[in-house]
């Protein structure tokens, strides 16, 4: 490090437990003093893609391969992954529709929140690598999933082959889903009427923890959501910043795991989830005690299969390699 004086630094994410100790000052950064916004993502990326208004951000992976394939990406990334989910639990068929296996997703009208968001990125790969469905062989239908008004965060320019055509404002995909308007769903979380217990919508994959747990087994992959972003000009100035911030959060999502430990074993249960004990158990046998992990060198087969998909799925312009997306120093 070669600062005298401390950076002033904006830092924007979600309050994930894993990022909370950075957030709240108890894992510091050396050199930075770091002014925290906390945001959920669904208004913080496109502030991020669209005004690039804080010095570090999380960011949506596939969001920033499609900035960085195009060239006009104002961050560079660190290979902390505060943001994983597995989704073969995010899709849905309305109940009748025919819809057996994603194979069955062919030629029908789907929805989803944005084309370009990174769980429908790693959801259609899923679809063509394992069920031969490529995006061209779907009408998209894009918008809010259950409330309020959803809109691409960038621009897209789809080939004539591929279709997706936004909702109209103050429509939401659930209802266009009962009105037989759209045959299935890719949803980041559980829509609404799905968690009232509605029995005109179905998981696709009813047993999507053993779904889930397979695909992991099979492909190693523990799908990156979100990655942490630096301000690029920042880091010219301070090429040691990528560094120190790829340490710290590393401590953070360390604090944050050793405390869900420390939970899970105690004699008493703290947290308020009944089988705390039966996700821990089947998390640790199905990938073992690191099953957060974060660095390059790991992931980058992960990363290569979401740049593959971005092309695949008529998004980046061209294939970006893993290495584009991060600063040098933290590869």
């Amino acid at each position: 490090m070669t600062t005298t004086s401390p950076l002033t630094l904006t830092f924007a994410a979600w309050d994930h437990d894993r990022v909370l100790p950075v957030l709240d000052g108890r894992v510091p950064v050396p050199g930075v003093t770091v002014v925290p916004h906390i945001l959920p993502t669904t208004q913080l990326f496109p502030i991020a893609v669209q005004e690039a208004r804080f010095d570090v951000t999380e960011l949506s992976l596939s969001s920033h391969i499609l900035q960085v394939a195009r060239g006009n990406s104002a961050y560079t990334a660190i290979p902390a992954f505060i943001s994983r989910a597995f989704r073969h639990n995010g899709f849905y068929r309305r109940a009748g529709s025919g819809i057996e296996t994603l194979a069955d997703l062919a030629g029908r009208r789907v929805g989803v929140p944005e084309y370009q968001m990174t769980a429908a990125l790693w959801m259609r790969g899923i679809m063509s690598d394992d069920y031969g469905v490529p995006a061209t062989a779907v009408h998209w239908r894009t918008g809010a999933l259950d409330q309020g008004v959803r809109h691409e965060r960038l621009a897209l320019t789809p080939p004539a082959d591929l279709q997706i055509t936004p909702i109209n404002d103050g429509e939401t995909l659930q209802d266009l889903l009962f009105k037989g308007e759209i045959d299935a769903l890719l949803a980041p979380n559980p829509p609404k009427a799905f968690l009232a217990g509605d029995p005109r919508i179905e998981r696709i994959f009813p047993d999507f923890a053993t779904t889930e747990g397979d695909y992991h087994r099979r492909t190693g992959f523990f799908p990156i959501m979100h990655i942490v972003a630096v301000r690029r000009s920042i880091v010219e100035a301070n090429p040691w910043l990528p560094q120190t911030l790829l340490r710290a959060f590393t401590e953070a999502r360390d604090i944050a795991l050793s405390r869900l430990r420390e939970v899970w074993l105690g004699s008493a249960n703290r947290m308020s989830l009944p089988w705390l004990n039966a996700a821990m158990e089947r998390t640790r046998t199905t990938m073992g005690d690191a099953y957060w992990p974060y660095g390059f060198a790991d992931a980058r087969a992960e990363i290569a299969t979401a740049c593959r998909y971005s092309v695949e799925q008529h998004l980046a312009p061209r294939i970006v390699t893993p290495e584009e997306l991060f600063h040098p120093s933290v590869l």
